[in-house]
């Protein structure tokens, strides 16, 4: 079996998530401006929700299926947030998501972390696509897709039901050439 990928950026290392992870990701993924501003956080966010996303990632790399990844400071090794790919092979595409707990937003860290993971997509998954969406109203989201130069490809209306609310988004893509592109 391959070794879980490790991902470093100038600031921050992600990798595989740690049981250990637990109490960080209820601190902060539990907070109710991170799920308001994700499709499919829950909240109140607790210890099942954390064991679930440690599972999912587990199990997610040994079908490489998703790679999901635990977004650390490299200067304290403390997890703030969380960031994957979640690959449709027979299309050669995956959708990346991520999240980023509050004391963490506004300093760059999901930019940054979403740099490495298209740079691992394209480089080392060889895809051909890769897409995101955000939930309108989250423009930060947006922020963060085009400073990787992902492009803006359109409004996807009442997309996702979340709680008793349809929720539309923004998609965003970048292609393998696309990719290539921006590094020239």
């Amino acid at each position: 079996m391959k070794n879980y990928p490790i991902l470093t950026t100038q600031r921050l290392t992600l990798e595989q998530p740690r049981i250990t992870d637990i109490p960080n990701l209820i601190k902060y993924a539990g907070d109710g401006k991170v799920a308001a501003t994700t499709q499919n956080m829950p909240h109140p966010y607790q210890a099942e929700d954390a064991v679930f996303w440690l599972n999912m990632a587990n199990t997610g790399f040994l079908s490489q299926s998703k790679y999901i990844f635990g977004i650390r400071l490299k200067a304290t090794d403390e997890l703030i947030g969380g960031m994957g790919l979640h690959l449709t092979p027979e299309f050669n595409r995956a959708e990346l998501g991520y999240w980023v707990g509050v004391p963490f937003w506004n300093k760059g860290y999901a930019t940054e972390a979403a740099g490495a993971i298209l740079k691992f997509g394209f480089e080392q998954l060889k895809l051909n696509k890769i897409y995101a969406v955000h939930l309108i109203g989250n423009g930060s989201s947006g922020k963060v897709m085009t400073k990787n130069g992902m492009i803006k490809e359109g409004e996807l209306k009442e997309h996702y039901k979340k709680g008793d609310e349809y929720r539309s988004v923004y998609q965003y893509r970048l292609t393998k050439g696309e990719y290539e592109s921006l590094q020239k």
